[in-house]
């Protein structure tokens, strides 16, 4: 008697697996990216933390919005943001690493326009976090306009398991921009609109293919 090999077996779940074990290594790769950059940023002096957002200054508007999510303010700031980014990210990226990174753009772009037109006067603001909240917000909504069962699941859990971040997004505790929780959720909710009426769009008739994919 014979019977068929793994591989001929389970191609579903290989392809599955595929993509969870490069799904991991990109946002492990993009997390490991962050600790390199705070350790230049410690042998230089905390100099790389002034590349963030300058709120209303016009000088290096542009730079600071770019570099603000990659800078932290020291180890303990970092390393709550590790974990989350890793968890969001994942959740993010195996469901589709190219409509993710284009969710990733337009929180991030939202996010740091938002800082600098409402941050707090000098004041310099750096982190992930206006970008790990919109990633909350991002995968807790899509699936409203997505329509997909498993995106309304993973929102649901999401909100039952981080729902309490969102609070982050009031003004109150000292040294922690609310404003970038604030606008990192408002770009979350507005990439998945964007991308989940698309996604909709291209799934529907005629047409089964889909666009590929906390602590200031």
């Amino acid at each position: 008697m014979t019977v068929p090999s793994n591989d001929e077996r389970t191609p579903a779940r290989r392809a599955a697996g595929s993509a969870a074990g490069r799904s991991a290594l990109v946002i492990a790769v993009f997390v490991a990216a962050l600790w390199g950059i705070e350790v230049v940023d410690a042998v230089a002096g905390n100099a790389l933390d002034q590349w963030g957002i300058h709120p209303r200054e016009g000088g290096d508007a542009v730079r600071g919005i770019a570099a603000a999510p990659l800078l932290h303010g020291g180890w303990e700031h970092l390393a709550a943001n590790s974990v989350p980014a890793l968890i969001l990210g994942f959740l993010g990226l195996i469901a589709g690493a190219g409509r993710f990174l284009l969710a990733t753009a337009i929180i991030w772009l939202v996010s740091g326009v938002g800082v600098w037109i409402t941050g707090g006067t000098g004041t310099v603001v750096i982190g992930l976090s206006g970008v790990l909240f919109g990633w909350m917000t991002y995968l807790a909504v899509r699936g409203l306009f997505t329509r997909k069962p498993l995106d309304l699941v993973v929102g649901v859990a999401l909100m039952v398991l981080y729902g309490g971040m969102l609070w982050g997004v009031l003004p109150g505790q000292p040294g922690v921009s609310w404003q970038a929780h604030l606008w990192g959720a408002v770009g979350g909710v507005l990439a998945a609109v964007l991308l989940g009426r698309r996604a909709r769009t291209r799934s529907g008739p005629g047409n089964s293919r889909e666009v590929g994919a906390i602590a200031s």
